[in-house]
């Protein structure tokens, strides 16, 4: 049995093999974990399909992988293979490939030939077999399903057709395909010129003594949502909220929620109290089309939490958190937070959000500026409470002021729109009986 890479969530395509957990020849049981895969930012866990003795294992740590992939060759017997087994898992069906691929070469060469008597196997990227190889072992054969015209026309205008997605029936690429392809990335040469200069620059920096780090997937996603997200035109408007009567409440019914599962923390409350704002002001759980011109008002309230984590930020979501206390809130909060930090967290974890907060209080700080995470409109930052004098009733007390930082696209908020929603969400943290009469 081939078992291969499925579909991991929505927009995953693939990801990276960081830990293979089993080897060849190794009997399994189903459900067993076989590998840990990482993708844009979760960790997942690929258990065993079935129950039975891996003849071949096709990938590597290290390896980059798409859905579809091959990963694992099962004998569903479980029985271990005999010499001739070991060679046909070492070197599956060599010789029908051979068959196979050669025929393919003379139905595409006769094709050529009867279109324009053009018969350049070779430089159609049908196949390269080296006259060592076809004595030996193949190696790789790369079969591109594209007539003779759409291989011309990828030639003409400097297309790779080996890394062009084929739309047509059986994945055949068409000449659109090919169009598209040239309008969206770099032609083949330009590639080689930026593969080049990229290397150059390596080879300089390594001989002054720099250090070359490669970004893992995290930083690579974050760094490109990010850049995304900077198209926005940000504004960020500060305040402060007193929180005295607020954490004396927190602490209070601090053991109730702790003997639920979680811990009733700042961020929790404040997530509650956000939802509920968003309710009052849709503007900001709404996402935008520039290229269309269009509002998108999200039904559902779903809030990221951003997490800081050794792998980068990561964003888990606690999706309808209008429709959840404060309890189960805290509860869902401190789990995903720990499996963020475990890379035990879901794909559909993080997808979905269209409001986020970020909470730097643990660390320090005063205000900061955050940046939209795309394709929010808006983000809350925390910062760290203190206690400061406040004048109050004519005397100056010392109260617990916590400040906030609003971040938010002016494309779809205005500034009055802005303060209005902070200082909605500050009247409930300084009085939550608010909350109720206004929301």
């Amino acid at each position: 049995m081939e078992f291969k890479l499925p579909k991991l969530g929505e927009n995953v395509e693939g990801g990276d093999v960081i830990n293979i957990m089993v080897s060849k020849g190794e009997s399994v049981t189903k459900e067993q974990p076989l590998m840990e895969i990482e993708t844009d930012k979760a960790v997942i866990e690929l258990p065993a399909p079935i129950d039975g003795l891996i003849k071949e294992l096709h990938v590597e740590n290290g390896d980059s992988i798409i859905i579809g992939q091959l990963l694992v060759t099962f004998d569903a017997d479980g029985k271990q293979p005999s010499k001739s087994d070991e060679q046909d898992v070492s070197e599956p069906g060599i010789s029908e490939i051979k068959e196979v691929s050669q025929e393919t070469v003379k139905e595409i060469k006769a094709e050529e030939q009867s279109t324009n008597n053009e018969p350049e196997i070779e430089d159609a990227n049908v196949i390269s077999i080296s006259k060592k190889e076809e004595d030996s072992e193949v190696n790789k054969i790369d079969i591109v399903p594209a007539s003779p015209s759409v291989r011309r026309l990828a030639r003409e205008i400097g297309v790779d057709i080996t890394n062009v997605a084929g739309t047509g029936p059986g994945e055949r690429i068409t000449e659109n395909d090919v169009k598209e392809f040239a309008k969206s990335n770099l032609s083949t040469t330009e590639a080689k010129k930026s593969t080049t200069a990229k290397k150059t620059e390596v080879d300089q920096t390594q001989k002054s003594g720099g250090l070359i780090e490669e970004m893992n997937k995290v930083r690579v996603l974050t760094a490109d949502r990010l850049t995304q997200s900077w198209k926005a035109p940000h504004v960020t408007q500060h305040d402060k909220s007193d929180i005295t009567e607020l954490e004396k409440l927190r602490k209070q019914y601090g053991d109730q929620v702790k003997q639920a599962g979680g811990r009733l923390t700042m961020t929790s409350i404040v997530t509650k109290i956000a939802s509920q704002a968003l309710v009052r002001f849709p503007k900001f759980n709404c996402s935008i089309d520039m290229e269309n011109h269009q509002i998108i008002n999200n039904n559902n309230y779903n809030i990221g939490i951003a997490v800081d984590t050794d792998r980068g930020l990561l964003v888990p979501v606690i999706k309808n958190a209008d429709k959840k206390n404060i309890t189960e809130i805290s509860v869902e909060l401190t789990d995903i937070s720990e499996r963020s930090r475990n890379k035990k967290i879901k794909v559909d974890e993080l997808q979905g959000s269209t409001f986020t907060i970020t909470n730097l209080g643990g660390i320090g700080g005063t205000y900061f500026t955050p940046v939209i995470n795309f394709p929010n409109v808006a983000i809350l930052g925390l910062s760290r409470s203190a206690i400061e004098p406040v004048y109050t009733d004519g005397e100056f007390k010392p109260r617990l002021m916590m400040p906030l930082s609003l971040s938010y696209d002016h494309r779809i908020i205005d500034g009055a729109d802005a303060i209005r929603f902070l200082r909605w969400i500050i009247e409930g943290l300084e009085n939550p009986f608010f909350t109720l009469l206004d929301s």
